[in-house]
């Protein structure tokens, strides 16, 4: 099992209340996101000059960046009660009809992950977001029949991190869809500053560049760290948290300046130094750090290929020139930087990972 990490975009279950006295509640006090603020003020101005409720919304993008904190937003900007479930939570239509029945007219519902629905639910969900009706089925075999249930007016808001598994028609009846991207430095320092008030806490401006620096362009990740920084100053009897202060207490936590953490550098490390840079694959790679693979694929991969130390390739993962300079590593002359995928590339060697095939496709998609 994974040991948890600090630079991992989930919440633990000790952080959420922490967490939700951080987060925003009115548009205006968002940082970030100026296209979707935008688009999405127009939308609930609009609804609230009609006095009717708002359009379906659909947030999609990684996790950490907002998607739950914008839910809570419209319900306040409507004016309108919040009733929050969950994609996974939601395995059969008739419990989603029971969430819809009990609606009261312009609440917001929102379901995070509406990816992981069920195939039943997501189909009773087409109807009641269009016509607002749900047909409830009573009884069984040729005796079924089908009582429509008309439902009040509502808006549905459906986070996803993985929009391209909604199915169309689905995508479809959202009115508004809005991606979120990940924020910079100087975006994340306002969050910084916004989090430190309400923490009360004394920090410089170079100690929130150094946070923000490491944060990996995430708010929730920008505000774990902040809040463990503020628990080394404490122990440390530091007043004001400069940037020596906060780089201190993030190496303590094994948080580098470029925001990776232990499972972060043992993967480049063994993809470096075991391997020769590559290309390995993701079951070997995973082995050579003691994790799962979906550990590695999940937690540590995205963010490495992001900031161009890996790279994924039909033969397995490459570490790149980026991820030897940050071990303080030579670049070996044989490394694979030159391999170029091409549609007439021969099968993995013999030997490879059977999960392979897999990465051929997620890399031509």
């Amino acid at each position: 099992m994974a040991e948890p990490s600090l630079v991992s975009s989930g919440e633990e279950p000790e952080e959420r209340v922490i967490e939700a006295a951080l987060r925003p509640k009115h548009l205006d006090d968002f940082v970030g996101q100026q296209r979707v603020r935008r688009q999405l003020s127009l939308v609930l101005e609009a609804s609230r000059m009609r006095g009717r409720s708002a359009d379906h919304v659909l947030l999609s993008g990684p996790p950490g960046l907002g998607k739950t904190t914008l839910a809570m937003i419209i319900a306040a900007e409507m004016n309108a009660p919040l009733r929050i479930s969950s994609g996974p939570a939601i395995q059969h239509a008739g419990d989603l009809a029971a969430i819809l029945s009990s609606l009261s007219e312009g609440e917001v519902l929102f379901l995070d992950e509406i990816h992981r629905m069920s195939r039943p639910a997501e189909e009773m969900l087409y109807m009641a977001m269009e016509d607002f009706r749900v047909d409830i089925v009573v009884g069984k075999g040729a005796g079924a029949t089908a009582i429509p249930l008309d439902l009040p007016p509502f808006t549905l808001v459906g986070a996803t991190t993985r929009a391209g598994l909604l199915p169309g028609p689905l995508r479809d009846r959202f009115g508004f869809t809005g991606h979120l991207e990940f924020y910079s430095v100087e975006e994340l320092e306002l969050v910084l500053r916004r989090s430190a008030g309400l923490l009360d806490l004394r920090v410089t401006s170079a100690g929130f560049t150094e946070v923000a620096g490491r944060s990996r362009g995430t708010p929730r990740i920008a505000n774990r760290l902040l809040r463990r920084v503020r628990d080394w100053a404490l122990v440390h009897r530091i007043e004001s948290i400069d940037a020596r202060s906060a780089a201190a207490a993030l190496d303590m936590y094994e948080v580098d300046a470029r925001g990776l953490d232990r499972l972060d550098r043992a993967v480049l490390t063994a993809l470096a130094t075991k391997f020769g840079g590559g290309p390995v694959g993701l079951s070997t790679l995973a082995i050579a750090v003691g994790e799962e693979p979906e550990t590695v694929e999940t937690v540590a991969e995205p963010y490495l290929v992001r900031e161009g130390l890996m790279g994924r390739t039909p033969r397995g993962r490459i570490a790149t020139p980026a991820a030897f300079e940050h071990l303080g590593l030579p670049v070996p002359p044989d490394a694979p930087f030159a391999y170029s995928a091409t549609l007439f590339d021969s099968a993995p060697p013999a030997g490879d990972d059977a999960d392979e095939g897999d990465d051929v496709l997620a890399d031509w998609r």
